[in-house]
């Protein structure tokens, strides 16, 4: 270990403990550099956790703040503003998670699953920095995306010295996290395999497939033939590659290799984790990252200490280096973490960036707001209006569109339907629905729904998103109510071509006011468009598997199918 090695970042001397050893109670390493002031005294620690080395986030001290879509931004600079962090006199402690940068053992499968558990690397991290002449004993933790979900792991494991945690971004459903509506999303290939904006994970030997640890080559042949079996697996070649070479990227060929939630994506899922934490929490995520608001509210939902909320404004990438939300950060370690008594826990638990009117609106709950689900109908020359249709099938002819394999065409049919303008602010802040009547020709499809907000200007902005793979179209009854459907994700059900099937679309939370000149416009599709609006502002793998096979789809909307929205108007 090099100790007292001194750093200058834009006037702030800063003192740098490199390459700490830290002892894991089955006898490994961890290594971390600590950040802390010139003047040596006991300070409280905010931990960083990942795998993405730490000699990557030490240069948010040399790399200015870059935002989507400069090629600057690397999504896997996470753990937080050093320079900010030692000017607020705190010490900055950045580690390197087992079988990464320079820490020692091996990692089984993702977030270690079936290997030593996270928490259980956090807990001892975080004592072991608190008994240290530098830390005060009072530890919280920091960082966005892979950060954030460390600090749910390890708040779950309850360590007496971690006080408070303050998590942005997070990822807490892990099979939401890769499967959104059962369709598999690519971006968490590019923070393992270094794709797309992001450094990737910085493991020394590899993360070791837990499918190839548990069957035999035999079993584990037959696996991959049955998944290479799907047209929309066997048309994408990176999945082809991965299925026929596992051991380039075995913990993505993990994913690859399990489609249904379960099991396998439970075991160490901070969401059923979120129970057991007992300490202060807040959590922090931008609207646009549908797929993580969802498991954040519900994590929020289930902690059981103080907690609070704060749901921000969109686009959905942050700063890469990290460095947003920090003021907030700050209050509430130095109310938790110093003792300061400033006033944050005074102030409302949940607060809301509302698009369209950008007020934010604040409460005790999510959502913070009453709200009533009212249905907007599909109705003909692609309009939505409150009032269902009369006519029957043989006069209210469906829409559709006919979508070819993306391997033989760049161009993604679309099919939108829209209010007319509206002549007073409507605000809606919840979770949504859309329920379609869909006739298709093949034994699956995808569906992908998109909520735009339209200025009069022709400018939009994307509200919220959603998603269904047809053989997913299953309901959880008991946990689904009007305007907040569930899925349980567990099995395939091919679709019988040439029926009419219902399909229930999860619209993830948003909050938005559509203001007097705007439209509300709906695109449903089976595929993203290669770039717009929205896909330019995220990194360029994060887009989803489409469909391998050609599709004709029919959605019906008259009498006896409803086609609608079902979405969250708030009623004060």
């Amino acid at each position: 270990m090099t100790e007292n090695l001194t750093w200058n970042a834009g006037g702030t001397p800063i003192t740098i403990r490199k390459d700490l050893r830290v002892p894991m109670r089955d006898g490994l390493e961890l290594v971390a550099d600590a950040y802390e002031g010139t003047e040596q005294k006991p300070r409280p620690a905010l931990v960083a956790l990942s795998p993405y080395g730490k000699e990557l986030q030490a240069l948010a001290l040399t790399t200015p703040p870059q935002r989507r879509p400069s090629p600057m931004w690397d999504g896997c600079i996470e753990a937080g503003d050093i320079a900010r962090i030692v000017n607020e006199d705190y010490v900055h402690v950045i580690g390197d998670l087992r079988g990464s940068g320079g820490s020692g053992g091996e990692h089984i499968g993702n977030y270690n699953a079936g290997g030593v558990s996270l928490g259980q690397d956090a807990y001892d991290f975080i004592e072991w920095v608190a008994a240290q002449p530098w830390c005060d004993g009072n530890v919280g933790m920091v960082g966005i995306s892979y950060f954030g979900s460390m600090q749910v792991l390890a708040a779950a494991e309850r360590p007496p010295s971690l006080k408070a945690v303050f998590v942005s971004g997070g990822h807490y459903d892990f099979y939401e996290t890769t499967y959104h509506g059962g369709i598999m999303w690519f971006m968490p290939r590019a923070a393992r395999e270094g794709r797309g904006g992001d450094s990737g994970w910085a493991f020394t030997d590899g993360v070791k497939s837990r499918m190839i640890e548990e069957f035999s080559p035999e079993e584990l042949k037959a696996k991959v033939d049955e998944r290479l079996a799907d047209p929309d697996v066997a048309g994408w070649p990176n999945l082809v590659h991965v299925l026929n070479y596992p051991k380039n990227h075995e913990a993505w060929f993990d994913i690859v290799m399990n489609q249904f939630d379960g099991e396998w994506y439970e075991e160490r899922n901070p969401n059923e984790l979120a129970g057991q934490i007992d300490i202060p929490v807040w959590l922090q995520l931008d609207q646009g990252r549908g797929w993580t608001l969802d498991s954040t509210i519900e994590v929020f939902d289930r902690v059981q200490g103080p907690k609070k909320l704060t749901i921000g404004s969109y686009p959905p990438m942050q700063s890469r280096p990290f460095v947003e939300e920090h003021d907030k950060m700050f209050r509430w370690y130095d109310y938790w973490l110093k003792g300061i008594d400033n006033g944050i826990m005074d102030e409302p638990a949940v607060d809301v960036f509302v698009e369209g009117s950008r007020e934010v609106v604040t409460a005790e709950q999510w959502p913070p707001k009453p709200v009533e689900h009212r249905p907007l109908y599909l109705r003909p020359r692609h309009t939505l209006s409150t009032e269902p249709e009369l006519m029957g099938t043989e006069f209210a002819h469906p829409d559709g569109f006919y979508q070819a394999p993306l391997t033989v065409t760049d161009d993604v049919q679309i099919l939108s339907w829209s209010t007319p303008v509206f002549e007073e602010p409507v605000e809606m802040i919840g979770t949504g629905a859309a329920h379609v009547f869909v006739e298709i020709d093949q034994p699956d499809t995808n569906f992908i729904l998109r909520l735009w907000d339209y200025a009069p200007t022709g400018m939009r902005q994307l509200i919220t998103t959603g998603y269904l793979k047809a053989s997913h179209r299953e309901l959880d009854e008991a946990r689904t109510s009007e305007g907040d459907p569930r899925h349980p994700h567990t099995r395939s059900v091919p679709v019988e071509p040439g029926t009419i099937e219902e399909y229930v679309i999860r619209l993830y939370p948003f909050a938005a006011t559509f203001m007097p000149g705007h439209r509300l416009t709906a695109e449903l599709s089976n595929a993203e468009p290669l770039a717009d609006e929205h896909n330019s502002l995220l990194p360029p793998d994060a887009f989803h598997l489409p469909v391998g096979r050609p599709v004709t789809h029919k959605i019906y909307r008259d009498a006896e199918h409803p086609s609608r929205l079902v979405l969250p108007f708030t009623t004060q």
